[in-house]
């Protein structure tokens, strides 16, 4: 399907929870957030139901993200599931890395093809400041069994405050090219005041050629990461949702008061 400003859409990222082992500062409160009602995130059959009707509208790309998706009980049955829907060129995972020893394999097997890991230093101490919680060496070793499981090839996404010539971001590009990775730089956003720019590496922030929607936990189809535009595929069906997102997809983002980069999958 096209949208009013003739991009055909064919990227679908699904966030299938708000829940996070992380507390990153750019992303939420130390407390954390107030977390969607269980009954109010779509199950795996929903999530389906909208994979499936996207898919046949022109879709072959999904990225599952989250939250942190391996939160996600049965996240594997999912992606398998996904992986079967034909169609599908292209499915992929945005994650902190830090359950990936656990599932890396797993998810290799049903049908995951590559992922990318967030990672906004390497250094340990600035590592556990920037995420309130985490252990970076838990990260490499998810990033050794996602390459262990094929993976690849693995992206790694690093947020930025200005550029890439900060010393946090340089020293994870010298950890990518040492250990044959590809980075990802990305300026740290912020919906409210619309504040987003051009990722480094990758397609993101390319207004004018943006094929992608979104699916947020609680079934809110968006047309765009910043605008507080939204269609409920439960209130509305998924037929209709989907086509309204796509006719009101704007040329370009604006601001976003609705929602969370936690509960929105970024």
């Amino acid at each position: 399907m096209y949208d009013s400003f003739n991009r055909k859409i064919t990227y679908l990222r699904i966030s299938v929870t708000d829940r996070c082992n992380l507390r990153c500062r750019y992303c939420m409160p130390e407390e954390g957030v107030k977390p969607i009602p269980h009954e109010n995130i779509l199950s795996f059959e929903e999530i389906l139901e909208v994979s499936r009707f996207a898919v046949a509208h022109g879709v072959n790309k999904i990225r599952i993200t989250g939250g942190e998706p391996m939160v996600r009980k049965g996240i594997v049955s999912l992606v398998a599931q996904l992986a079967r829907l034909p169609g599908i060129k292209d499915l992929g995972m945005t994650t902190n890395g830090i359950l990936l020893p656990k599932f890396a394999q797993q998810l290799a097997d049903a049908g995951l093809k590559r992922v990318n890991i967030s990672l906004d230093t390497v250094d340990p101490e600035r590592f556990r400041w920037i995420t309130r919680l985490g252990n970076v060496e838990d990260v490499f070793n998810g990033i050794e069994a996602a390459q262990k499981a094929g993976l690849t090839p693995i992206k790694l996404n690093c947020v930025i405050k200005n550029n890439h010539n900060e010393p946090d971001a340089q020293a994870v590009k010298a950890f990518a090219d040492a250990n044959g990775l590809q980075v990802r730089f990305i300026k740290e956003m912020n919906l409210e005041t619309g504040q987003f720019s051009v990722v480094e590496g990758g397609d993101g922030g390319h207004c004018a050629s943006c094929n992608r929607m979104r699916l947020t936990a609680n079934g809110d189809l968006k047309p765009c990461l910043f605008t507080d535009l939204s269609y409920n595929v439960r209130e509305l069906g998924v037929e209709k949702a989907y086509r309204l997102a796509i006719q009101n997809k704007p040329a370009c983002g604006s601001i976003n008061q609705m929602n969370q980069f936690s509960n929105i999958g970024g």
